[in-house]
């Protein structure tokens, strides 16, 4: 299954944080999928840490909206824990912190930075100039 990326660019800079839920919303290790401009976006808080993380909710595989639905879990790699969420549908595991596929290094989804202020969570979209804000998009499956 090869996945095909085409890049969208903007040539404009905007910078904006959208609230997307409360902060009692949101459970260990649980996603949640908040709409952030036109993007579908899955926020997660990690548990242990309480860390908050947020990455594309679109499987890059499928083209479906699912991976807030995925396990999250953790994987000792390189000395290091990497905490990652596993597609609900075929199951590659993508880096909570870093949008990489742990299966498929080749194949990203984007990360989102993410805070929490007063009780909510917010998710900051951003497009730098062109060359800098790259994102890739529409990865889906050829079938051949």
């Amino acid at each position: 299954m090869t996945p095909v990326m085409s890049a969208v660019m903007t040539t404009t800079t905007t910078e904006q944080w959208i609230p997307v839920c409360a902060s009692t919303e949101l459970i260990h290790d649980r996603g949640v999928c908040a709409l952030v401009g036109e993007r579908h976006v899955a926020v997660f808080r990690l548990s242990g840490s309480g860390e908050l993380v947020a990455i594309d909710n679109v499987d890059p595989f499928t083209g479906a909206s699912v991976l807030s639905r995925g396990l999250v879990g953790s994987v000792e790699i390189d000395g290091g824990s990497v905490a990652y969420v596993a597609s609900p549908l075929r199951k590659q595991r993508f880096d909570l912190r870093t949008g990489t596929c742990l299966d498929d290094p080749d194949v990203r989804v984007d990360r989102f930075e993410v805070h929490e202020s007063a009780g909510r969570v917010a998710v900051r979209t951003s497009h730098g100039s062109e060359g800098t804000g790259s994102s890739w998009s529409n990865v889906r499956e050829t079938g051949a």
